[in-house]
């Protein structure tokens, strides 16, 4: 899905954002859980893939796709589903979730664990690129998500994922890099990154990062014909990011509306449809 069509999606998606409580609470649910290295983001869908509601929360609980913190993570998960399920006014019964192509096994289940100590059964895992063609919809290409620690590859061939892999590099790279050029700790370099005023004078200093994820695109899709790529993740958003891959890499590089959404997104749709159950609170079953 491109061009008008992604673009109304993701308003679509944007609006689940900061949707008010539902006058009808739905009928199905499908639910997406994103454990990003910057970023856990929770998002509800209908039975139709209609974004329902939304929420996310900036969380240092991941590392290069390994669940570094559970504890926390868990803690996030559950206000943020406390959050969603509460403009639902339905319970979520289940979600999909996602992991970078390549981590061990034991990080794939960790993922799992952190679903359900949350109060939801994982009822499936997608990784990351395929989840984010969910949106795009790519007959042919190549989908680079680039996360905050890691960058994931899918190389799309007739519809399907026919290759994936995943090296380090990522949004908090480029922090790290804003940090030591200017003397400065990580959450002040973290803060400059995100201010639009800052973006130009810093471009220079973060480029040869991108380059680097120009590297990875093109030693991961050698003998893969790449009729275009396209980057989702929040750091493909600083300005210049997909100019500077397409320099780097010789491949036409775009970047969609809303890149930090398209992911978590997609593994909603991937995922099962549920009956809900009603929420509960200290008074016992609440009306529906």
């Amino acid at each position: 899905m491109t061009g008008p069509g992604l673009a109304a999606t993701m308003a679509s998606l944007d609006a689940a954002l900061t949707s008010a409580p539902l006058a009808q609470p739905p009928s199905t649910i499908k639910a997406g859980v994103d454990l990003g290295t910057a970023y856990t983001v929770l998002v509800a869908l209908d039975g139709d893939d209609r974004p329902l509601a939304a929420a996310y929360e900036f969380a240092d609980v991941v590392r290069d796709g390994v669940v570094t913190d559970y504890i926390g993570a868990v803690d996030v998960l559950r206000r943020l589903t406390a959050d969603v399920e509460a403009r639902l006014g339905v319970s979520i019964p289940a979600a999909f979730g996602a992991y970078p192509p390549g981590v061990p096994l034991s990080e794939v289940r960790a993922v799992r664990h952190v679903i359900e100590a949350a109060g939801m059964e994982c009822d499936g895992l997608i990784d990351e690129p395929s989840a984010a063609n969910a949106v795009l919809g790519l007959r042919d290409g190549v989908v680079v998500d680039v996360g905050g620690g890691t960058t994931g590859v899918a190389v799309i061939s007739d519809g399907e994922v026919v290759h994936t892999a995943d090296e380090p590099t990522g949004g908090t790279h480029l922090t790290l890099v804003i940090a030591g050029a200017l003397g400065i700790g990580f959450d002040e370099a973290e803060t400059l990154k995100k201010d639009p005023t800052q973006q130009a004078r810093l471009f220079p200093l973060v480029r040869p990062v991108m380059e680097k994820v120009a590297s990875i695109v093109v030693a991961n899709t050698r003998g893969w014909p790449v009729p275009r790529v396209h980057l989702v993740g929040g750091s493909v958003a600083f300005p210049g990011f997909a100019e500077a891959v397409s320099r780097a890499s010789g491949f036409d590089a775009v970047v969609p509306v809303a890149p930090l959404f398209v992911t978590p997104l997609g593994i909603a749709r991937s995922a099962h449809a549920h009956e809900p159950a009603h929420l509960t609170t200290n008074a016992g079953w609440l009306p529906r």
